[in-house]
């Protein structure tokens, strides 16, 4: 008889274990919001800790999974915003023409998001660009055009064949996201979704800088928050945001008189690093910077995909590399929050290529698990 009772009980236990679990599970799927449109995809996406980082350092180094965006960038959140704004503001309606100079990402977002809005994209990109952006791109319907590298200062270079093409139509915008303010007010959302994820506790936020939105958006509103917080700048070879910020002075040694290549190749990273300062940039509030090598890139990003499984660009991969140059600045203890910008399957036949690196001599070396000996 005691057995019998003492099953029933543990029969009808379980069943009622069962029974909440059921409720709870169709509570949640009950109150689950429906997205409708590729637009509310885009944004509040997973803070990722990167485990081997936090191990190595002693800090806990989390990572903004922007690859998660529809567009698998950071970029979906600017075209977004982007397009809300001048459709808004009546400079674009629908069936017009919007136009880009973009080494890849942004334009990608934008061919992307250009349908969803009954628009038309243009992308003017340098031909050194890789190759699955022009395909990806062209995929998406958006007319491409490449271009030779050339100084910003030629009217050849990639942004000024894209406002130019804007000039020519009725219907069209040049989106430039380097200096509309767009891209800066679409990271403010950025920076209350990190400081909201990481409840407040966050010490230090790093990240490169191309148009400069991003780092201007999110330290705004950081600083806002708690003016303590650390705001650090990574920059690849070739761009003078470090010297402005250490020293106040846009320079590089890659531009001094009589060393500029006519067709130019500072850096295996794209999307990051700039010789001008921009007008998204000019909203930044940065405290320090860091130089980061071309090496000290390609073996972080080595090293992420090896320990974590996680398969980065690389401009994340930069962010990366500074993220743990910030963690040996502020010491153990702290909480470090980068931007994994973008995945690495747009960068396979550059900076993820084996024969691409060992051409330049870039091929990753590194095999240790627990220092990170290549971070300098």
């Amino acid at each position: 008889m005691t057995q019998t009772v003492t099953v029933f009980v543990c029969g009808a236990v379980a069943a009622c274990a069962t029974c909440v679990a059921l409720k709870m599970v169709r509570k949640k799927r009950s109150g689950h919001r429906i997205d409708h449109g590729i637009q509310e995809l885009i944004g509040q996406t997973r803070l990722v800790e990167m485990k081997s980082l936090s191990a190595c350092t002693g800090c806990r180094i989390l990572g903004k999974a922007e690859f998660m965006n529809p567009g698998g960038s950071v970029k979906d959140r600017v075209a977004l915003e982007i397009f809300r704004r001048a459709l808004e503001e009546g400079r674009l309606r629908p069936g017009g023409l919007v136009c880009e100079g973009t080494v890849g990402s942004t334009g990608v977002s934008l061919a992307m998001l250009a349908p969803s809005f009954g628009c038309r994209c243009f992308i003017a990109m340098p031909d050194d660009a890789a190759e699955e952006k022009v395909t990806m791109l062209k995929a998406l319907g958006a007319e491409v055009c490449r271009v030779r590298p050339v100084s910003i200062a030629h009217p050849e270079h990639f942004v000024n064949v894209a406002r130019k093409r804007a000039e020519k139509e009725q219907n069209a915008i040049f989106a430039d996201q380097f200096e509309n303010l767009a891209n800066f007010q679409a990271h403010l959302k950025t920076g209350e979704e990190i400081w909201d994820q990481t409840g407040g506790s966050v010490d230090a936020f790093v990240s490169g800088a191309g148009t400069g939105g991003t780092i201007a958006g999110v330290s705004r509103v950081l600083k806002q928050h708690k003016p303590s917080v650390r705001v650090f700048l990574a920059d690849p070879p070739g761009s003078g945001l470090y010297n402005k910020v250490k020293r106040g002075v846009m320079y590089t040694k890659e531009e001094a008189e009589g060393k500029r290549l006519r067709n130019p190749f500072d850096t295996i990273t794209e999307g990051v690093g700039i010789n001008r300062v921009t007008k998204n940039f000019e909203q930044a509030i940065v405290d320090d910077a860091f130089k980061v090598s071309d090496r000290e890139s390609v073996e972080m990003a080595a090293f992420l995909l090896r320990q974590e499984g996680l398969f980065v660009g690389s401009s994340a991969a930069v962010n990366c590399v500074g993220a743990v140059k910030a963690a040996r600045i502020l010491g153990p203890g702290h909480t470090i929050v980068t931007m994994l910008c973008d995945g690495g399957q747009r960068h396979l036949s550059k900076f993820h290529s084996h024969q691409y690196l060992q051409e330049l001599h870039l091929q990753p070396e590194y095999t240790g698990d627990d220092v990170l000996e290549f971070v300098m």
